[in-house]
């Protein structure tokens, strides 16, 4: 009797090479089973490690089990570190100017990420988790640093919103939300979440406002601050998977927060009186030696230091636990005009790019684009009002070029103007 051939489909689902599966043939010959159902195995063995974790944290800690690979002795492969030079590079990719900034996060980073994959402690010399701050107006990419340094890490990232936190998480989102957002980020793969970056955003707004009561949140911002000093220093955190007041009787999950990489960023709007009154406190009548010498406003933000934070209303235990501070400036002319067409996600490529897909060539006069800086300076809506600017702009063009199908459609800055008049967006902007 003939031996049976062996087709190439999968034994358990059917789907076969053709289909765009990858078959692994197994000593049967007509016997296989693609990735797929590989992984969806190995979920299910996944579920006998500990009967305490939910269906979806096992499947998300099987299949990244398989997705990054398994060393020898158990542990997650991982992605090598760049350097801060490599890190800055490409963050100079995304983001223009802030080069100080870049310079404090990419040190930062590198050396929180050298901390974890050290050898096991071998002289007693335990190295610190450091924890950043970043102050700067709106507009000036704070969360694009962010997002842009987990991009090149290949890390998981969320962005949680300071605002909507409160202590006890009646109103509002509970402070373990923070990590709920990563657990969900890393498919519920605990080890991977546990190497991820939060960046907190509007930290500025919890800080301590005075004895005024509010019933949406704690009296004066502290208790939040408060809360947030284990998940900063590095504990032992039970994280409800779904959320904490809808499914009070899910089991939860241990992340370790001692490894996750917490980024801060704030306007701290009004930050630069503190700052001028420390740099003036001991000067009393007038100074001859120059040392009292005028500031600008825009130039008081590089000279932010941790007690200025401490005048503006952020608790001292908070502080000590962000030791790595840096600032970010308003953008000038030069740096809004850049944004606008120069990284490799600028504004301009972006809208190019859309209607090449309908055929047609978009191209910006010289003479519109300094019009679109000139309105976001006016503003002063900094970088992310440039895409405000630019949408208002283009949305009539956009609404019929699909129809019309032009070869080459060009903006030129009376076309800006008009568009802008007739959306009214002088009166919107005030």
């Amino acid at each position: 009797m003939a031996k049976k051939k062996r087709e190439d489909h999968c034994s358990f689902c059917g789907r076969t090479e053709a289909d765009g599966a990858t078959i692994l043939p197994s000593p049967a010959e007509d016997a296989g089973i693609c990735l797929d159902c590989l992984e969806a195995a190995a979920g299910m063995l996944g579920m006998l490690d500990s009967p305490d974790e939910t269906g979806a944290a096992r499947r998300g800690r099987a299949n990244n089990r398989l997705r990054n690979g398994m060393a020898a002795d158990g542990q997650t492969k991982h992605k090598k570190t760049p350097t801060p030079q490599e890190i800055k590079a490409f963050l100079d990719q995304y983001i223009i100017g802030q080069d100080q900034a870049k310079k404090y996060l990419s040190v930062a980073v590198y050396n929180h990420y050298k901390r974890l994959d050290q050898p096991a402690d071998t002289d007693g010399v335990e190295i610190e988790k450091s924890n950043i701050i970043m102050v700067g107006p709106t507009g000036t990419g704070k969360t694009l640093i962010a997002r842009t340094i987990a991009k090149i890490l290949d890390v998981p990232f969320t962005i949680v919103d300071a605002t909507v936190l409160t202590q006890a998480g009646y109103v509002g989102e509970d402070i373990e939300s923070l990590l709920t957002r990563l657990l969900q980020v890393a498919d519920y793969d605990v080890a991977r979440a546990e190497r991820g970056i939060v960046f907190i955003d509007e930290i500025d707004k919890i800080a301590r406002k005075g004895d005024n009561p509010s019933i949406t949140r704690d009296v004066g911002g502290e208790g939040v601050q408060q809360g947030l000093l284990k998940l900063l220093e590095g504990s032992v955190v039970n994280v409800p998977p779904q959320g904490g007041r809808k499914h009070p009787e899910q089991p939860m999950i241990a992340v370790d927060t001692k490894n996750i990489l917490f980024i801060c960023g704030g306007a701290f709007e009004g930050i630069e009186q503190a700052i001028a009154h420390r740099l003036n406190s001991n000067f009393v009548g007038f100074s001859t030696n120059g040392t009292n010498r005028r500031i600008g406003r825009d130039e008081y933000m590089r000279h932010v230091a941790p007690q200025d934070l401490r005048t503006f209303g952020l608790i001292p235990e908070i502080i000590g636990r962000l030791p790595i501070l840096t600032h970010l400036l308003p953008l000038d002319r030069a740096a809004l005009r850049q944004i606008l067409t120069e990284p490799k996600n600028a504004i301009t490529k972006q809208y190019e790019k859309l209607l090449a897909m309908d055929g047609v060539k978009l191209v910006f006069q010289p003479e519109a684009l300094e019009f679109i800086v000139d309105k976001a300076i006016e503003y002063k809506l900094g970088a992310r009002g440039l895409r405000s600017i630019v949408e208002t702009i283009m949305v009539n063009a956009m609404f019929s070029m699909p129809t019309d199908k032009p070869k080459v459609f060009e903006v030129s800055a009376e076309y800006c103007d008009r568009q802008l008049k007739d959306a009214h967006f002088d009166a919107q902007a005030v």
